[in-house]
Parts: C-alpha cells; structure tokens; sequence
C-alpha cells in the first residue's frame, strides 16, 4: 500500500466517522495532495471540500469545518506520507560513510529531504530539488529551511558535496532569498578545503543574500577512526581552530554592526579546541542553531544557574554524571556552583571516551553504551546515573551501538536517567526530582545487522 494512505483516525478528527483506514486524500480544495507538505498547506483553512478515494478506486467528498490551521486528526501511512528522499551526495566529510559495519541499517540512510527541513529542522543540501519543488517551495513559502552550505564556491561545492549538481544549489538558495524564503545554514570546515580564504568568500556571499540567510553556523569536522579508503581529511588543531575562530567572530561583529545581528556563529566544539571560554549568553542573540551545538553549552550554564536560584533542597542520595569529553569540564563546574548554594548536593561527573567512533570525537551525544559501560564499571556511581538524552534513539533509548538503556543500567547496578539537554531538567535530576523514563518503542532488527562490533 502507498504510503500517503490514511492510517487512523482521532476520535476528535472532523472526519471521524466519515473517512475509513486505507483511504487516501487525493485533492483538498481543488489542489492535489503528494505529501505531508501540500496536506499541511491546504488542510490550513476553515472550510475545506476533501476529496478521498477508496482503496476500490471509488471516490468520495467531504465538506469540512474546522479551526483556521486547526489539524483534521489523520494519521497517515508514513510521516511524509511519501517515501524519504535518499541523498545524491557523497560529500568527503560525510559522517555516515565513517560509520563501522554492523549498526542498525537505519543508521545508513542518507536523507535529503526539504519537507523534514522544514517539519523537523534536518539540513539538507537542495542537490536532489527538481525544478517542481523548488517552484513548490516558493509558492508555498515553505519557510525556514535549513541548509548545508559548506561553501559557495560552486567548483569546490562540487568537489566536496561530489556532486555535478551541487553548485546549481547556490542559485536555488538565491530564488530562495529573492522569494523570501528563510535559511539557517551550516558550513562543516574542513582543513585546507573551505577554511581560510574559502570561508571569508563563503561568508561575504550568504552575507549578501541576509536577511534570509537568517543565520550561518561554522562547525569543524568529525572525524571517526573508521576513514580507511575515504577522502584524506585532517582535524582542527588547536592553533587552527583558533585562526578560524577569530576570522569568523571577526566578519560576524562586521555583521553586527552592519545587520544588527552577527549571522555566523561558531560550534562549542571549536571554542573547546582553541581552548578558549565560551561567549557570553547574549553573544547567540537567538539561539537559532542549538541542533548544531553552536551555544549549547552556554545556554545549559544559563539555564542551571536560573534553576540553582528556585532549587529546594536536594535529596541528599549521591549520584552521578556520564557526559562526553568536551561537556566534562562545563558539567563539572555546574555542579560546583550547584553545591556552594546546597552544600549536601553529592554528586561526581564522569568524561567517557569515544573508544567506539575514535577518542578524538568526543561530543556527548555520540558517547555509546558500550563506552559508558566498560569505563564506568566499578566506579562510584551513586543511587543513579544521569546521562545526556541526546546519547539515544528518541523513541526507542536505544545508544547508537544498539545497547539498550536497561541493559546499560543492569549491566553498571544503577538506574540511568536520560535528562534533556536543558540546565533546569538537568538541576531537577541532580535535586532529585526524576523524570519520567517512557516505555521504550522497539523496532523489529534484521539480525544479519549484528550487534556492537569494533572490528568490522
């Protein structure tokens, strides 16, 4: 069955009772429905005339009535209600290609897709836009999207995203300013690619396109130990990371002054390996790319130190932290300001390794089970052990070396408890005021997809 067929019903839909499982939309107003993106569009207004079809090919209609953007209560076949749009590139960076063997299968799928750009924020690279979604995307004004830049260079674009195509995105994302249409964009550095000289181009040109290029965020790459027959990359040392840091901090105060707004901003990750501080709270203005690790860190301090202020006492049951390297030392000095307001706060915090992907990634949410548990057995955990919601599957809490979070728990003897990469819910777990772990939801796994395994 395609996957835009309708799948349930919600009992307070305006079609309950009216539509059955296993029809599909094929017009609202007049308009076809392809997808998620036509379906949120039209389905937007008061009064709408639906038109659905039977899985016999017989075809009915339904006047509906309903709130302005209020939702007809359908769930549908597949999120998109189409099939996700695979990506055309094999950029040289690219972090799935440096995956070992042996992971979940979904791990290896590349998506490329503009209507999970605009409904969940994932980047995308507009390579594999036909002329008819682009034409789409502007008269919807599908707004934001976010895209991979890397470089608006259109040769290297292409040499990079390996790609022909890839530098006919640069004028897409043109259209896309002309038409107004917002873009948050990431450039993933890459030594002696589009660093220097092709950075300081990169950022004059999506300067040019603002306000629509609303925000630009720079990110050194990561790099596993599983690069063998792959593009020759070589990390950000810390004199590099610093010769970066201090071009782009220097073109986005330009910015500032010109736009009111710095526009390009800089990941933790590479403040942590220039070893240089943090920026101030106010320097990330909005705090448009948290996804990109740009601020996080900052806003978490920000966060726990406002949560410290309303805190009751704490519980007093010692516990633990398991984080990522580079978080190591900011989680630290939270619980340190913690503990001067509430001296009985007992608490330590632990930096695992990334003996899994390599150790020189060391970002949290790609810290795994296996890591946690091998290098926190024995160890001092306390009555709990908070970890990093971001180390596992959303629905599934599963870590990304497919160990799942009960199994972790039983194997260290301590209850772990995802927080949320927020400074009052990580507080409230320290103070001991728990959250809620939610049943897991278990997908069925094609065993030839065998477990953990560091030797592929």
């Amino acid at each position: 069955m395609e996957d835009n067929y309708i799948k349930s019903v919600d009992p307070t839909s305006p079609l309950c009772g009216k539509v059955a499982p296993g029809d599909t939309i094929v017009s609202i107003n007049g308009n076809e429905i392809l997808d998620v993106l036509d379906y949120k569009y039209y389905a937007y207004d008061k009064a709408l005339t639906v038109c659905l079809q039977r899985p016999d090919g017989g075809r009915y209609t339904l006047d509906v009535k309903k709130a302005e953007g209020g939702d007809l209560g359908l769930d549908f076949g597949s999120y998109l209600m189409d099939a996700p749009r695979a990506c055309s590139n094999a950029c040289v960076f690219c972090f799935i290609d440096q995956l070992p063997r042996g992971m979940r299968r979904t791990m290896y799928f590349k998506d490329d897709d503009a209507r999970l750009s605009f409904l969940l924020g994932n980047y995308i690279t507009l390579t594999n836009l036909s002329e008819r979604e682009v034409e789409r995307i502007i008269a919807l004004h599908v707004s934001p999207i976010n895209v991979s830049v890397h470089t608006m260079n259109p040769e290297l674009r292409r040499r990079m995203l390996r790609n022909p195509r890839a530098g006919e995105s640069i004028g897409i994302m043109r259209r896309f300013a002309e038409a107004h249409i917002v873009m948050n964009c990431q450039i993933v550095c890459c030594p002696g690619l589009n660093d220097g000289e092709e950075l300081l181009r990169s950022m004059r040109e999506l300067e040019a396109l603002w306000p629509a290029v609303h925000s630009v965020s720079v990110v050194p790459v990561g790099l596993t130990r599983f690069r063998q027959h792959l593009y020759p990359l070589t990390p950000f040392t810390k004199e590099h990371a610093g010769e970066t840091l201090d071009l782009v901090e220097g073109f986005a105060e330009s910015c500032r002054k010109r736009h009111g707004s710095r526009v390009f901003f800089c990941g933790d990750e590479l403040y942590i390996l220039a070893g240089r501080e943090l920026p101030p709270d106010e320097y990330y203005e909005e705090y448009t790319q948290l996804e990109n690790g740009v601020g996080t860190l900052r806003l978490l301090e920000t966060e726990f130190k406002s949560a410290v202020k309303l805190a009751d006492e704490p519980d007093g049951i010692d516990f633990s932290v398991a984080t990522g390297v580079s978080a190591a030392p900011y989680i630290e000095k939270l619980l340190l300001h913690a503990r001067e307001a509430f001296p009985k706060l007992r608490g330590h915090v632990y930096a695992v390794e990334n003996d899994f992907f390599g150790r020189s990634i060391n970002v949290t949410g790609l810290v795994t089970g296996g890591d946690l548990i091998r290098q926190l057995q024995g160890k001092e955990l306390g009555a709990r052990l908070l970890v990093s919601r971001n180390m596992l599957r959303r629905r599934e809490l599963d870590f990304l070396d497919d160990v799942k979070l009960e199994e972790a728990s039983a194997a260290l003897g301590v209850p772990i408890y995802p927080v949320e990469s927020d400074g009052f819910a990580l507080c409230d777990a320290m103070f001991g005021n728990l959250p809620t772990i939610p049943d897991p939801v278990r997908e069925e796994r094609d065993e030839k997809f065998y477990k953990y395994n560091t030797n592929p």
